[in-house]
């Protein structure tokens, strides 16, 4: 995963393949069941970014996934693939990287300077990405209203890797990730499912199966399974408010290679 993104290197547009009739939304806040999905997990086409759209979309555990030039297209996956923050797999490199103190790690403190990273590393790569202007101004909007959440690895004083999301309930919805020194968005991740269990969250989903997250301990899981853990996760009130946690000072050390070590 060169990016490390967590919906991988496919593009939206390669998972078309309709096998069952797909809804076309109008400007009414409305999905239809997410169990009405066709094979490859697509189940709307159209509509909007706005707040309300979004939370809906996530509380029925529908996202939205789509290319420039595509109308907005809205996902949900069979199976699903989550990760339990009890089960997460930390390898004996990685642990010995966050040992060593590398890196020095923020929450909600660089969050349009992420997701802009986000989509940025994959244009420098020639890749396509759903991480399109309109979907940037709009998680940067569910950000300011405390729903959309980033984790930031510096190094040296510049911004190495990170990663962003949305937080309903106990319940994390992983976004995307990216990488521009060696585990730096392995680090986020590791620190982001430590604050997850100090919060007690019951899952985060990763949506898309890709094989960097299922080196973490991801798993998936039947769409109906993930959808009754969901309702029951929103039950819990939203922490609507910044994130933060406490900041370890590391010294710095020499920059390591651009290739995540799991």
């Amino acid at each position: 995963m060169v990016a490390g993104q967590v919906r991988g290197d496919i593009t939206p547009s390669e998972k078309i393949k309709p096998s069952m009739p797909i809804f076309y939304l109008t400007d009414d806040h409305i999905f239809p069941p997410p169990n009405l999905a066709e094979k490859e997990g697509l189940l709307a086409i159209g509509g909007d970014l706005s707040e309300e759209r979004l939370l809906l979309a996530y509380s029925m555990g529908i996202f939205p996934w789509y290319s420039q030039e595509e109308p907005i297209l809205w996902w949900s996956p069979d199976p699903r693939l989550v990760l339990y923050p009890e089960e997460i797999r930390i390898s004996k490199t990685l642990r010995k990287v966050i040992r060593k103190g590398l890196f020095d790690i923020t929450m909600d403190q660089a969050f349009e300077q992420v997701i802009n990273a986000c989509a940025r590393i994959r244009e420098e790569n020639n890749e396509g990405t759903w991480i399109v202007k309109d979907m940037i101004r709009a998680y940067c909007e569910l950000h300011e209203s405390g729903y959309a959440h980033s984790v930031e690895t510096w190094f040296e004083g510049e911004l190495a890797g990170g990663l962003y999301g949305v937080s309903l309930g106990k319940s994390f919805f992983g976004e995307s990730m990216f990488t521009r020194t060696s585990n730096a968005s392995s680090v986020a991740l590791v620190k982001l499912v430590d604050h997850l269990k100090s919060l007690s969250f019951d899952m985060i989903d990763c949506q898309v199966t890709t094989d960097h997250m299922i080196r973490f301990g991801a798993r998936g899981i039947p769409r109906d399974l993930f959808l009754q853990k969901l309702k029951k996760s929103l039950l819990a009130p939203t922490i609507k408010k910044k994130w933060s946690f406490e900041i370890k000072e590391i010294s710095h050390r020499p920059t390591p290679t651009h290739t995540d070590m799991l």
